[in-house]
C-alpha cells in the first residue's frame, strides 16, 4: 500500500487532539481511508478526511469521497420518519396496518410503527429463503415481510432488524407520502441541507465512491456459532461486502444498509436533531418532534446482537452498548465501523465513515476514540 497521505480539512483549535487521533488511525493502518466531522450549534467545528479510497492506495480519499455506511443509513431513515410524524401524517403508536393493510396478515394486526422503529416487531429477517438480488426488489422484499408471522411476540424483546427495518419503515413512509423513503429523504432533508448522503445513489456519483475493504476472514457477519435467529439474519441472504461495489446495490434503496455518504453529511443531517429541529437556517422538525427519538421503547438483551441495548425511536440510547456522557444523546453505527452520535444537551453531532471494515456490527473503537477526543475538547469528559 502507498504511504499515508496528509490529513486534510480543518479543526477548531481546541479540537487538535481529534486531528491527532484521526491521523494515528491512518498511520497505524487501522484506517485506510476515512472522514470525521463534528458540528456544534449547527456549525461545523471539525471536518477531516484522508487516506485512500481503495485498498491498493491508488485513489486518494478527497473532500467529496463517499462510501457505503451500512446501518448508519438507519439513522437517516429514522430521521425521515420523525419528519413525517412531526407533520401529523404518521402516528408511531398506530398499528402498521393502518397505513399498510396487508401487513395485518399472520397475527400482525396490532404491531405498532414504534415497534418497527425499535427493532421489537419480531421481523428480524425473512422466513422465506431469499437471494441477495431480492434486496433490489422493493415489492418482493416488503410483501414477504407483510405476509409472514413474527419470529417472537412483538413488543416483548428487542432483536436487531438489520436488513428488514428499512423496508418496513420505508414502506410505511411510501404508503403515507406516495414517495419512496430515498426520495423523501433527498427532497426534504438532504437537498435543503446540502448533505451529500444518498439512499439510492445516482450512477453519476459512482466515481466518488470508496471501495469497502471487508473484515478479516473469519470475522465477518455470519461467521462463528449462531442461534437460529442470528443465522437467519446473517445468511438469508448472506452479507456480501463486495456487493457494495456494484451499481445494483448502490442504486437500490436499501434504507437499513445501503446508504452512501461521508462523515460531513452524517453530521450535517443530524444537526437537525441536535439543534431542536433547525439546521442551515431552516426548521425541519419541531423540538418536541426531535425529542421523540429519545423516548425509550424497549431495552434488554438483543436477540440478534446478543448484548444489552436500549432503543429509542429509531436510535440506540445511552446505557446499552455505548455509554454516552450526556443523557439526551443517541447513536447508531454501521457494519464495519461507521458511526453517528447526536447529543441534544451539547447540541453536537459526530459522524465517522471509513472503508477498512472492522468485525463489528454497530461502530468500533476508531470512532469512539475520535468521540472521546471530541468530548474532551468540549469539556464534557
Amino acid at each position: 500500500m502507498s504511504e499515508v497521505l496528509d490529513i486534510e480539512g480543518a479543526v477548531a483549535p481546541e479540537f487538535e487532539p481529534v486531528r491527532a487521533a484521526f491521523a494515528a488511525n491512518l498511520a497505524s493502518g487501522e484506517d485506510v481511508g476515512a472522514s470525521f466531522c463534528a458540528t456544534r450549534d449547527g456549525e461545523v467545528i471539525v471536518d477531516l478526511w484522508g487516506g485512500w479510497a481503495d485498498a491498493p492506495g491508488g485513489r486518494p480519499w478527497t473532500r467529496d469521497t463517499i462510501v457505503n455506511v451500512y446501518s448508519t443509513t438507519k439513522t437517516m431513515t429514522a430521521l425521515t420518519a420523525l419528519l413525517i410524524a412531526d407533520r401529523g401524517e404518521l402516528d408511531f403508536d398506530a398499528p402498521v396496518a393502518r397505513y399498510w393493510p396487508d401487513f395485518a396478515a399472520a397475527g400482525k394486526a396490532e404491531v405498532k410503527v414504534s415497534q418497527l422503529m425499535s427493532h421489537s416487531a419480531g421481523l428480524s429477517g425473512w422466513r422465506e429463503p431469499i437471494r441477495k438480488e431480492d434486496l433490489y426488489d422493493w415489492e418482493k422484499a416488503t410483501s414477504l415481510l407483510a405476509a409472514q408471522a413474527p419470529f417472537w411476540e412483538p413488543g416483548t424483546a428487542p432483536g436487531y432488524h438489520a436488513m428488514t427495518q428499512g423496508y418496513l419503515v420505508g414502506e410505511v413512509i411510501r404508503r403515507i407520502t406516495g414517495r419512496t423513503v430515498g426520495t423523501v429523504f433527498r427532497e426534504e432533508i438532504a437537498e435543503p441541507l446540502g448533505a451529500d448522503f444518498h439512499i439510492g445513489l445516482p450512477a453519476s456519483e459512482d466515481a466518488r465512491v470508496a471501495d469497502l475493504i471487508p473484515p478479516p476472514p473469519g470475522t465477518a457477519v455470519g461467521d462463528g456459532q449462531q442461534t437460529e435467529l442470528q443465522a437467519n439474519m446473517s445468511h438469508n441472504p448472506g452479507v456480501d461486502v463486495m456487493e457494495t461495489r456494484k451499481r445494483a446495490w448502490r442504486g437500490a434503496e436499501i434504507p437499513a444498509a445501503g446508504g452512501t455518504g461521508n462523515a460531513r453529511s452524517i453530521a450535517q443531517a443530524h444537526a437537525i436533531l441536535a439543534n431542536g429541529g433547525v439546521a442551515n437556517g431552516k426548521r425541519f422538525i419541531s423540538e418536541a418532534g426531535c425529542r421523540k427519538a429519545l423516548e425509550l421503547q424497549i431495552e434488554g438483551d438483543d436477540l440478534i446482537l446478543g448484548r444489552p441495548v436500549r432503543y429509542g425511536m429509531g436510535f440506540g440510547l445511552s446505557g446499552g452498548m455505548v455509554p454516552l456522557p450526556n443523557p439526551n444523546s443517541m447513536f447508531w453505527g454501521g457494519y464495519g465501523g461507521s458511526l453517528a452520535i447526536i447529543d441534544m444537551d451539547a447540541r453536537t453531532t459526530f459522524g465517522y465513515a471509513m472503508n477498512r471494515m472492522a468485525p463489528t456490527t454497530t461502530g468500533d473503537v476508531r470512532a469512539l476514540g475520535l468521540a472521546m477526543a471530541m468530548w474532551q475538547g468540549l469539556g464534557i469528559v
